[in-house]
């Protein structure tokens, strides 16, 4: 976006202009869509802010952007294949493309936490949701096909449906 003298327009996370609301579980919280407000072609960057008990996206994997997590206040925790981790505000944390960077960030403490979440944006992109056994086959933010053990059903289904059994193996549902 670019404002009257043809200058790139200036997102600012410090005073949000909220894009998406999602306050139902299985995600809880606002999202602000950083990079592209402010003009950027190859590369996302998200401001969210995760109520408590709420996350970001269910636990997924790249194969084709690497992502970077910067924790600005409240203490959200992260979901790697190595376990789970408590952050705190300046915390940086790295997925880089792969199996290796599985993640989902998500919020189990009693306060909102705000992060950002910088993105590579290749497209095509592959993805996986690990708790669901789904592809996701990506030809653009949001865009593309997911493919389910089941047959080929809807991306924002997909991802809800991922979202749900993640926070159920958080809890230690079987």
């Amino acid at each position: 976006m670019r404002d009257d003298q043809g200058m790139p327009e200036a997102a600012n996370f410090q005073q949000p202009e909220w894009d998406v609301d999602m306050p139902d579980a299985p995600f809880g919280g606002r999202l602000m869509q950083l990079a592209a407000r402010a003009g950027a072609q190859a590369l996302g960057a998200s401001l969210y802010e995760i109520d408590p008990g709420g996350g970001a996206s269910p636990y997924h994997v790249h194969h084709a952007n690497e992502e970077l997590l910067l924790v600005l206040s409240g203490t959200p925790s992260v979901r790697t294949p190595h376990g789970i981790r408590e952050l705190g505000a300046g915390d940086v944390v790295a997925f880089p493309a792969g199996p290796d960077g599985a993640h989902r960030i998500l919020n189990a403490s009693d306060a909102p936490a705000r992060v950002i979440v910088v993105s590579e944006m290749n497209f095509p992109e592959v993805a996986e949701h690990p708790d669901t056994g789904t592809t996701l086959t990506l030809t653009g933010p949001g865009a593309g096909k997911a493919l389910a053990a089941d047959g080929e059903i809807d991306v924002m289904q997909a991802v809800t449906r991922a979202a749900e059994l993640a926070r159920e193996h958080e809890r230690g549902a079987p």
